[in-house]
């Protein structure tokens, strides 16, 4: 048992309070170009960012040039000049990957099942995204969205395609204009994320982690988990396999979340954090009623539109307690 540093718990809560209480405005686009030198290297520090990020968002105006930094798009230290070389690269390299999969398409269509199955599954899906804005208007181009989760599937063979990509890939679309920007956004978001998105690699370690974090700080509701609430949180995965994209009222909720999982900030995995921070909204109706496994996945389903900032900041409180306590060897190396 280890007992970790009270400075990180002075920051989790004083972040908490900066979230709520005494917010300010997000970052804007004057305030992010103050950020830059004549020769646009960053003057402030990438901690400095990060943690302004966590307190206070983006303004939509800065977010896609924000988010190429934070997920690795371009690198910290970059000048101007260095990230219009980039951008001219990974638009090259995406053209490559495009013209490749054009020659070997015929092939896997032939001799790979799960290539065909899985086309179709993306085909099906995209179908079902609703494509227009509350005025009618056209905001998702299909064929483009297709054609990038294709390529992502057979270029990330470690990722592969599960259902709800397509969600995720699209807000990304609807962020930024090119393709290769969209591509790319996506495979470094993953990355940066540790994949803790993908069913085969991440999921499954946050579950395992969410379980370990109910038993440590809440052992009532853990001791009704285990016995009527049996399987209820292993049911939650779709939490982790979309960020908790259904979980918000807008894409600028979830937009909001997603920064602050790629900062690092409070600590890695905050994912899980946020999830705990959800079932201990449902924990007193669970309790009261004495719900069984599917009662209790129904009501945390309902768990609808919710505020990214309230959420953000009720899992740094969660993050804080953590440090007022003997924490397990696996919680301090998983959070740290």
């Amino acid at each position: 048992m280890t007992t970790l540093s009270p400075e990180n718990s002075s920051s989790a809560m004083r972040s908490a309070s900066f979230i709520l209480g005494k917010r300010k405005p997000p970052i804007d686009k004057s305030e992010w170009d103050s950020y830059f030198d004549e020769n646009g290297h960053l003057a402030k520090s990438r901690d400095f960012i990060c943690i302004n990020i966590l307190e206070r968002g983006l303004h939509p105006y800065v977010r896609t040039e924000t988010w190429k930094f934070l997920t690795g798009y371009y690198s910290w230290r970059s000048s101007s000049d260095e990230r219009l070389m980039v951008d001219s690269t990974r638009k090259k390299n995406y053209e490559a990957l495009c013209e490749m999969y054009e020659k070997i398409q015929p092939l896997l269509e032939n001799l790979h099942r799960n290539f065909m199955e899985t086309q179709n599954n993306i085909s099906y899906d995209i179908q079902r995204l609703y494509d227009r804005d509350p005025l009618g208007n056209v905001v998702i181009d299909k064929k483009r969205l297709e054609k990038i989760l294709l390529l992502s599937y057979v270029c990330n063979p470690e990722a592969e395609y599960q259902q709800g990509f397509h969600e995720m890939v699209m807000l990304f679309q609807l962020m930024v204009e090119n393709d290769h920007e969209t591509f790319w956004l996506f495979q470094f978001f993953l990355q940066k994320t540790e994949h803790s998105c993908v069913i085969n690699i991440g999921v499954g370690k946050n579950l395992e982690m969410l379980n370990n974090l109910i038993s440590f700080l809440d052992p009532t509701f853990a001791e009704h988990l285990r016995g009527k609430g049996k399987g209820a949180v292993q049911s939650l995965f779709p939490w982790f396999c979309l960020f908790f994209q259904r979980a918000f009222k807008s894409f600028d909720d979830v937009w909001r979340l997603w920064e602050v999982l790629m900062t690092g900030k409070p600590c890695r995995n905050f994912q899980v954090l946020v999830a705990y921070s959800m079932l201990q909204m449902v924990r007193e109706q669970v309790l009261l009623e004495s719900m069984s496994g599917e009662d209790i996945v129904m009501v945390c389903n309902n768990l609808i539109d919710l505020d990214a900032d309230e959420l953000i900041s009720s899992a740094c409180l969660v993050y804080a307690e953590l440090f007022q306590k003997e924490v397990p060897d696996t919680l301090k190396e998983f959070f740290n």
